[in-house]
């Protein structure tokens, strides 16, 4: 009993101590300090931020710019960025400026050093960004022309933090990955969300208010899996911009896997579950959640998923296979999502507790956009004939290598109403040198000879490259139409030169250096290239060609001037243009800036050659759905009109 009264006498006085110290009741009704006053009337913060994120958050905010987070879990490849560029396409139908972001959590500064073997292709923006392959579906499907700021990577954001630190920026602070790393990463992002960036498309009311307004819509692409250990960092980050920006500026959509298994098939939930876990303990809880899967959700599969995801039932999406890609947007309108997202971002005039879900506040159905995307999706499905291209390149093992030259071909294909059918050719089974593996090269050979028409696409590197000019040799004889890109360009002046000129030896002084100045080296060095760095410092970015009255390049694209990417080091050796162009190839088009005339477009004539074009350039990285490009275009066109006349 003795120490029971003692330890509350300890308690009382414990007690009373704490009493002593709590200040007045008016201290708590006294405001805080000004700054954290603004901060917190502004952006719900209990902390004051940096001056530049603080402005940009008040802009956004004022602005009332949105923001949608597409991440994905379970597996990388899942979709995310079709997802993503999918979304972008209903903003664009009711009528929204859309920007898109992807972050990348590799250390790359850009994915201009990676191999295609390891990464996919490098796309390449108007500004000379070297980026991520999602990029190129963004532009595509948002019909605009994004900037290297529009590609973030861990590399990017800590090469822009250490620079920081090192002109004392931080004022002597120790820098750390919160709050300066996530700071930096929000400022980045709002950063590109308010960013304008210009539009090429047929609607002439997307294309009127393109390029001086900021967008209004802003989709961010968090590359990887969420867990990954490489992107803690933006994932703390965005949890915090959406705390500084609040909950109606901001979303969450959350691309998972629900596997079909055993027989009869069944729709497992538990990878999703789990997904959406490791989701919310990281602080982030997804609005709406995509479903990939080979086959559409069940109402038992989805009352599964929102009762454990605790996502509301109509906004559990079923994002199943389809016969295209350009069907994901249409497949979204039907389950409602421009009503919900709108909803949820508060963009429109909203009935309270009306069930979005099940009836559509917006009508985009009708709208221009989306009736250009049904026309696109239904000709992908219902081709006139079949056309067989070949692409003979270096890289065929990965799938993704050559995404825009397939991107291309296929809008190219959608435009002359035919269904494409590729054939991956390795071109070192090609090479006439090369007797190790006879079999391998028959086939490769006849499978060549069966094609419509053939692409042989750029690339880096000695291998392959006899292949390529055997292909090219045997297009300009037999007549088969063919469109060479960039080292394809190369490929076929270094032909021409052995072939039709006499100069048995000529080459590129990329793959040898011994050859004899002005005679042989039909491919040199530019002269503003840098041999010690490899990163950005090849000729970038879009650069203007003139093209030649009465070629096949000038009625193809229409008009004079043209802008398209270029990403090359070495050039067509200008010493040897006058003798080639007196022997039959043509240099169609020709760049001129700084460093002297360049050649950029080679062709036959058409009384020679039913199509045969080649260009430094980068065409593929500018066509669009509805937009193809005029040199893939004039490929396929070309093929359409030997099938059609050998048929008859």
């Amino acid at each position: 009993m003795r120490s029971y009264t003692m330890s509350m006498s300890l308690l009382v006085w414990r007690w009373l101590v704490c009493l002593a110290f709590i200040p007045p009741a008016h201290t708590f009704l006294a405001p805080p300090p000004r700054a954290v006053t603004n901060n917190i009337s502004r952006h719900g913060r209990l902390q004051s931020l940096p001056p530049n994120l603080e402005s940009l958050v008040a802009d956004t905010i004022d602005s009332d710019r949105k923001i949608i987070v597409v991440t994905g879990g379970v597996l990388s490849g899942i979709g995310k960025g079709v997802t993503a560029s999918s979304i972008g396409v209903l903003f664009r139908a009711m009528g929204y400026r859309v920007t898109a972001l992807k972050i990348d959590p590799y250390l790359n500064v850009d994915a201009g050093t990676m191999s295609p073997f390891e990464h996919g292709e490098v796309f390449v923006l108007d500004d000379g960004g070297e980026t991520d392959l999602d990029l190129g579906n963004y532009e595509r499907f948002l019909s605009v022309s994004l900037t290297k700021e529009s590609n973030l990577s861990t590399g990017k954001i800590y090469q822009s933090v250490i620079e920081r630190e090192r002109i004392g920026e931080y004022l002597g602070k120790t820098v750390q990955v919160v709050p300066h790393v996530s700071d930096a990463i929000q400022e980045w992002i709002l950063r590109v969300a308010k960013t304008p960036v210009s539009r090429f498309s047929k609607s002439s009311s997307e294309s009127k208010n393109s390029t001086d307004e900021p967008p209004e819509v802003c989709i961010v692409e968090l590359g990887g899996t969420l867990g990954d250990i490489e992107s803690m960092p933006f994932v703390e980050a965005l949890r915090q911009l959406q705390e500084n920006l609040g909950y109606k500026n901001l979303c969450f959509c959350h691309v998972s896997l629900v596997p079909n298994m055993g027989e009869p098939p069944e729709q497992k939930t538990k990878p999703t579950q789990h997904s959406v876990k490791q989701m919310m303990s990281m602080g982030l809880r997804p609005d709406f959640l995509c479903c990939r899967g080979s086959a559409p959700l069940d109402e038992k599969t989805v009352s599964k998923l929102s009762m454990f995801t605790s996502v509301p039932k109509g906004a559990v999406l079923s994002l199943h296979d389809v016969s295209n890609i350009y069907r994901v947007p249409l497949m979204m309108i039907e389950q409602n999502l421009p009503s919900m997202i709108l909803q949820r971002l508060r963009m429109g005039p909203f009935q309270k507790g009306y069930d979005y879900s099940t009836g559509g506040q917006t009508d985009i159905e009708d709208s221009v956009v989306i009736q250009d995307w049904k026309k696109l999706a239904d000709s992908v499905d219902e081709p006139e004939s079949e056309c067989v291209i070949a692409v003979v390149g270096k890289y065929i093992d990965q799938g993704d290598a050559y995404l825009s030259v397939v991107k291309a071909l296929t809008h190219a294909a959608i435009g002359t109403k035919q269904r494409l059918r590729i054939e991956w050719i390795e071109a070192s089974s090609l090479n006439p040198t090369d007797d190790d593996e006879q079999v391998n090269k028959t086939s490769s050979w006849e499978r060549l000879k069966e094609c419509d028409g053939v692409v042989v696409p750029g690339g880096f590197g000695s291998r392959g490259m006899e292949g390529k000019i055997s292909t090219i040799q045997f297009c300009r004889e037999t007549g088969k139409p063919f469109l060479g890109i960039c080292l394809g360009m190369q490929a076929a002046v270094i032909e021409y030169c052995r072939n039709k000129l006499g100069i048995e030896k000529a080459h590129s002084a990329e793959f040898f250096s011994d050859l004899v100045k002005d005679e042989e080296d039909a491919v040199i060095f530019m002269p503003e290239g840098d041999r010690e760095r490899m990163g950005g410092t090849m000729r970038l970015g879009a650069r203007e060609t003139i093209l030649k009255e009465g070629s096949i390049a000038r009625s193809l694209y229409g008009k004079e001037k043209v802008m398209e990417r270029h990403r090359h080091r070495y050039e067509v050796n200008p010493a040897l243009v006058a003798r080639l162009e007196e022997a039959g190839l043509q240099f169609s088009g020709r760049n001129t800036d700084a460093s002297g005339e360049r050649m950029e477009v080679v062709e036959l004539s058409e009384k020679s050659h039913p199509y045969f074009v080649a260009a430094q350039f980068h065409p593929e990285f500018t066509s669009r759905p509805e937009l193809p490009s005029p040199l893939f275009l004039g490929l396929l066109q070309a093929c359409k009109t030997i099938i059609a006349s050998d048929e008859v």
